[in-house]
């Protein structure tokens, strides 16, 4: 009876092990027509996924039926489809109440305020708050804009990116808005330098005078990118700055796993 069982099951495991395969691989072809609202050709796609040109034409069939992909033009190209736009507008992830409790959570660890922002073009704009605890405490509207370059939130976002897209968002000079701002392109890619091998940017007085902050930035579910900083009076964040940043980064680090679809 075992030996007539064992082939079974090991046929049932090739069949799931197929399936699977199918499945990532449809995905690798969801992903490469992602960015491309002209589509692509059978013959690219296949390219770009490194499979042969009849094994994606029958996957693209597959997905066709289901709507999840759909003829760009009489040519053949192929691009997403309408069922992927209804799927994508029925995930509601607001990054807000999510990252809440991990707010909070930091807040009242530091006693401080903690903001969250995420990027608007050349700016962060703040989409939550916890206030600190402290009665001297640094406090921005919740809709308010800041730049880039001077903002441990922005920092953060910025060395994520490489020279060429930081000059293509920012420029090359910049506003100076205190003695302590860095006005060049250059002395702000060496200051991210520093911030890609630490994980956490710092604002010194670089936006506002009196006020300090740290952040670090990570993507949301859709794969934007926020950033979570903590703003201080400048002479309550000396000698807490190493306090700060472990905090932050264990917060990141947390809400990060929290935003990951765990493997099957």
């Amino acid at each position: 009876m075992d030996k007539q069982v064992a082939p079974e099951k090991r046929r049932e495991k090739g069949q799931e092990k197929s399936q699977v395969q199918v499945i990532a691989r449809a995905a690798a072809i969801l992903r490469a027509l992602e960015t491309e609202a002209a589509g692509l050709s059978l013959g690219q796609i296949a390219q770009r996924v490194g499979l042969a040109r009849s094994t994606v034409q029958r996957i693209v069939a597959a997905l066709q039926a289901e709507r999840l992909v759909m003829n760009a033009s009489p040519a053949g190209r192929i691009r997403l489809g309408p069922t992927i736009f209804r799927l994508a507008a029925s995930v509601h992830t607001d990054i807000a109440s999510v990252a809440r409790p991990f707010l909070l959570k930091l807040s009242n660890e530091l006693g401080e305020t903690v903001d969250l922002a995420a990027v608007k073009g050349d700016h962060m704009i703040f989409i939550d708050q916890v206030t600190g605890s402290q009665r001297l405490r640094a406090v921005s509207a919740v809709g308010e804009t800041f730049p880039l370059y001077c903002t441990a939130n922005g920092k953060a976002y910025l060395a994520e990116l490489d020279r060429g897209a930081i000059e293509q968002l920012i420029g090359i000079s910049f506003e100076r808005r205190t003695p302590r701002t860095l006005v060049r392109l250059d002395e702000l890619i060496n200051d991210l330098g520093s911030i890609r091998q630490s994980g956490v940017a710092f604002d010194r007085e670089e936006h506002t005078l009196g006020i300090c902050a740290a952040g670090v930035a990570l993507r949301d579910q859709l794969g934007n990118w926020v950033a979570i900083s903590v703003p201080v009076p400048a002479q309550r964040f000396q000698g807490r700055e190493r306090d700060i940043a472990e905090h932050l980064l264990a917060t990141k680090h947390a809400l990060a796993a929290h935003l990951t679809i765990p493997a099957a």
